[in-house]
């Protein structure tokens, strides 16, 4: 990025960020958003699921977060890096590593979040653990930059830099502007406000720029942990999917909450608070249609009826031996979140023996069972193949793709 080193000093200052909340009597309107999130999240994640839908939520929002930084490759290509299916293409192979990169960070942070502290959670060193985590993951080839120096996973940018029109703060103050980051965002109290605070912070961690490239997804990744770590996700739902189904609006409103305040009436701090507000309502919204939508999908009660449409499917127009005789024990698995023993799955089919066999070899082959080892128990599975029967819109270009 070409540097603009006189414009610097303007943001040399931690306080240079502010306001970092809107002001008191500006919070009613955002605390009525966090309340209905929060009240609905917290439904949503009390829910069951299929142990393999996180996985594929993972793929999809890898998929998205990387699309947001036109760095995105298709679904079936990260499903086939999945099985180490690697393009010949090079640029195509490093997108694919760079996919599987971000569904380990975040099966990671998935790991770690109920066992961390708020004040891990917004550390500084918890924003470069997740750039160490992601980019220590890619070879160095993958990691050069445009200038041709190679990226250092974790490391805090030494240099000065211009992002689209404006100039990102001073590199020498990135340490301060972190501390105050994460102790005004870790100060704030559990409930509706923190939960304004998370949607506050993303834009303020991506304003710092605190690293020579990967901020956006690193950004999006602590927005997916904070939110982790209030127990309002369970991982069944992220706003990354709504960042990217809606990027223009989403890099329109980041640019806006970058602008200076625009006169006594645009709060007290050096910028724009009602930029600030504008960009927290539009995440809080998007926050609550991604709840929704994902609440809709996991209404177990029409289940049945999909599982039997994809074995139709399955059966008349795949023809790869899976049977509709096997709805009942799918249908079992999926309502159990549960998983069998070969046997038992086996005996659920009311097939005889060989008929049995075959069948679960086909499941498996098509991905609709699932197993850590080869004589290993069974759980249902969910095949992007499947996602237009199990869970339509859900991730469109993979259902286009299938």
């Amino acid at each position: 990025m070409p540097e603009k080193s006189q414009q610097f000093l303007l943001y040399d200052d931690p306080a240079q960020m502010e306001p970092l909340l809107p002001g008191e009597h500006r919070l009613a309107p955002l605390l009525e958003q966090a309340h209905d999130l929060q009240k609905e999240a917290g439904s949503l994640a009390g829910k069951g699921s299929p142990a393999d839908l996180r996985q594929l939520l993972r793929a999809m929002n890898s998929y998205y977060s990387n699309k947001i930084e036109g760095q995105h490759t298709l679904p079936f290509e990260i499903e086939n890096a999945l099985r180490n299916d690697y393009s010949r293409d090079a640029d195509k192979a490093r997108r694919q590593r760079l996919a599987l990169a971000h569904m380990q960070t975040e099966r990671a942070i998935e790991a770690g979040w109920s066992g961390w502290s708020g004040g891990q959670v917004w550390s500084a060193q918890m924003v470069q653990d997740i750039h160490q985590d992601l980019f220590a993951r890619l070879p160095d080839a993958d990691r050069v930059l445009a200038e041709g120096d190679v990226l250092v996973p974790g490391a805090l940018r030494d240099r000065d830099v211009g992002v689209g029109v404006h100039a990102a703060p001073a590199h020498a103050a990135i340490g301060a502007m972190l501390a105050r980051w994460g102790s005004v965002y870790g100060g704030v109290r559990r409930g509706e406000l923190q939960i304004v605070a998370i949607a506050a912070s993303h834009h303020r961690l991506a304003w710092i720029h605190p690293f020579r490239d990967g901020n956006g997804r690193v950004a999006r990744l602590h927005t997916h942990l904070a939110l982790g770590a209030l127990g309002l996700t369970n991982g069944l739902w992220s706003p990354l999917r709504g960042f990217a189904r809606s990027h223009e609006a989403y890099y329109a409103r980041l640019a806006a909450a970058d602008e200076p305040r625009a006169g006594a009436l645009d709060g007290r701090g050096n910028l724009s608070e009602r930029a600030l507000i504008d960009w927290i309502t539009y995440v809080l919204a998007l926050c609550l249609d991604q709840v929704r939508f994902m609440t809709g999908l996991l209404d177990m009660a029409g289940m049945k009826d999909r599982i039997a449409a994809c074995l139709a499917f399955e059966e008349n127009v795949v023809r790869q031996g899976v049977r509709s005789e096997s709805l009942r024990a799918l249908h079992y698995l999926l309502l159990t979140q549960s998983e069998l023993e070969r046997s038992e799955f086996k005996a659920l089919l009311g097939l005889g023996e060989r008929l049995a066999t075959a069948q679960v070899t086909a499941l498996l082959k098509r991905g609709l069972l699932a197993t850590d080892s080869p004589h290993g128990k069974l759980r249902f599975g969910v095949p992007q193949h499947a996602l237009r029967f199990y869970f339509p819109n859900l991730w469109p270009e993979a259902e286009a793709g299938a």
